[in-house]
């Protein structure tokens, strides 16, 4: 998921193709349907994006009262309205009608606390749950951007390398060879700083086990030389989210579904980002499939990120989307950071039925 910013955006608008009193407002390559004449190309309004939780005042306001999602119908999620994909929400609410919302879109504030908007947190299985310790040596992920929302990250013709992303749960794994420990978190918990304690029942600690992950993570600490080796993967199947890939959780007989996204190590002091199917070969760890290399663009890759998925080997369901990075690691101005994005596939975001647990 991720990081939850609403600002102030310059907007383009376009005509609805099934609807006469509607329209597209265009943010990066996001598209939120909106009353026809509000807007025009060139204004500027807040962008609130998907998986928002909106206060209730600001729902009423706003004309939404019963049509957003989750319980309490105050969650934002991408909708097909009239056949056309809606992704977040444009409006200009009244508490900033005195906000020069063109200087607040150059300075890049984020409104959602004075808005009272806050980030949907899914809920925690009881598999997925745990006792937790505190974990400073824990290496961290990071959650990362949609490319929808900036898609200046890459340069047309750059190198790229495309993973399939996985609808699961993220497993944090990190090897600290001074002493041989392995500390496993969520993605929720890791971003607290805090690790499970070791359970046979814990989904986390089941995949790691299973698969063999604190071994291999203590071989590459000693090949490269780290002190701190982190393993980031996707643990899936049936029993974690409504996608399972063939993979049943549930049993005991097999190990939940493993696939290494990422890795990190501290080597001399600094971390490092890995390339997973350079530092493991021959099997030693199951990694996410990876469907392209090549040269960077930006149709084929909001194509890839559709289309039906091939953990399984016989695409037994649709594709969440894919993962982007440069051939090469290297930081990114545009977000500030590592220069990776995801790209979602539209049928995966409006899917019945679907679960986002972390």
């Amino acid at each position: 998921m991720s990081t939850l910013r609403v600002t102030a955006e310059e907007i383009s608008v376009h005509p609805h193709p099934n609807a006469d009193a509607l329209e597209l407002a265009q943010v990066g390559l996001y598209r939120a349907v909106v009353a026809k004449g509000v807007y025009r190309t060139g204004d500027f309004a807040l962008y609130v994006p998907e998986q928002s939780v909106l206060p209730a005042g600001l729902i009423e306001e706003l004309g939404l009262t019963g049509r957003l999602a989750g319980g309490d119908a105050n969650r934002v999620k991408a909708v097909r309205l009239r056949g056309e994909l809606s992704q977040g929400l444009v409006c200009r609410p009244r508490a900033l009608a005195d906000v020069d919302l063109v200087l607040a879109a150059k300075e890049g504030t984020d409104f959602s606390e004075s808005l009272g908007i806050t980030k949907w947190s899914p809920p925690v299985p009881t598999t997925m749950d745990g006792e937790v310790e505190a974990a400073a040596e824990l290496l961290p992920w990071v959650d990362i951007e949609n490319l929808q929302r900036y898609p200046g990250i890459f340069e047309p013709g750059e190198p790229v390398v495309l993973t399939e992303k996985l609808h699961g749960t993220a497993c944090l794994l990190t090897y600290v060879a001074e002493d041989g420990r392995v500390l496993v978190s969520s993605k929720g918990f890791g971003s607290k700083g805090l690790a499970l304690r070791e359970d046979e029942r814990n989904l986390y600690w089941r995949a790691a086990r299973g698969h063999g992950v604190p071994e291999a993570a203590a071989r590459l600490a000693e090949r490269v030389g780290a002190t701190r080796v982190g393993i980031f993967a996707e643990v899936y199947g049936k029993g974690v989210q409504d996608l399972a890939y063939g993979t049943d959780v549930r049993t005991a007989e097999t190990p939940p579904g493993y696939a290494v996204f990422d890795v990190s190590a501290e080597i001399d002091g600094q971390v490092r980002w890995l390339d997973p199917a350079q530092v493991f070969v021959d099997g030693e760890l199951p990694l996410v499939p990876r469907l392209f290399e090549g040269a960077y663009d930006l149709d084929m890759v909001l194509e890839w990120a559709s289309g039906r998925e091939t953990v399984s080997g016989r695409g037994m369901h649709l594709r969440e989307g894919v993962v982007i990075r440069p051939a090469a690691e290297r930081y990114s101005p545009v977000v500030g950071g590592r220069a990776i994005a995801k790209a979602v596939s539209p049928a995966y975001l409006t899917r019945k039925g679907g679960t986002e647990y972390e």
